[in-house]
């Protein structure tokens, strides 16, 4: 595209060289990386049907901004990949509808296979601007180390309940993550 505020600064263009020409800048891209905790344990006091919610505003500012997604529940006894690293669009909500919970937490896993994850989309889309969202109950027996995840992150607790065992603060301490209840 000629830029024809610099092609006249210039005078009267006269041939082709004349010409200046726009540069083409593009804003860096945004990846939001979502990992969702669909264990069991999450069914309890409604905590996955409102992390559903939270889950499709989420999806829903996604698509506005234009940002790209990942998204891995974790949930039986693998994490599996729904999307990585796609345009948000309206398949998130019909994936977002049929999300239900069971099984065990492979939570530690998941975060392992997405710290490798990122580790490799960062080389290839170097000026990418990443953000990670955690959704559990931090309901997990025991950790030792976790893998490093290199972008500002989110965990939300979705732990409810009369007796709560509150590992998540520390959960996200331990990812160097920020903390939020989903209550507040």
């Amino acid at each position: 595209m000629i830029d024809w505020v610099q092609t006249l600064l210039g005078g009267r263009p006269r041939m082709r060289a004349d010409l200046a020409w726009k540069t083409r800048q593009s804003a860096a891209q945004e990846l939001w990386l979502v990992v969702v905790d669909a264990s069991a344990s999450t069914r309890r006091n409604q905590a996955l049907s409102d992390a559903k919610g939270l889950l499709a505003q989420l999806f829903e500012d996604a698509y506005r901004q234009r940002a790209r997604v990942a998204v891995m529940t974790a949930s039986g006894s693998s994490p599996v990949w729904q999307v990585s690293g796609e345009k948000a669009s309206a398949a998130l909500n019909d994936w977002l509808a049929q999300l239900g919970a069971g099984g065990g937490t492979p939570l530690l896993q998941a975060l392992e296979e997405v710290s490798t994850w990122l580790g490799m989309r960062r080389k290839r889309f170097a000026q990418e601007q990443q953000r990670f969202l955690l959704v559990t109950d931090g309901r997990l027996k025991a950790w030792s180390a976790l893998p490093a995840i290199d972008c500002p992150g989110l965990l939300i607790d979705i732990e409810r309940g009369p007796i709560r065992l509150g590992r998540a603060p520390q959960l996200a301490a331990d990812l160097n993550a920020d903390y939020l209840h989903i209550d507040g």
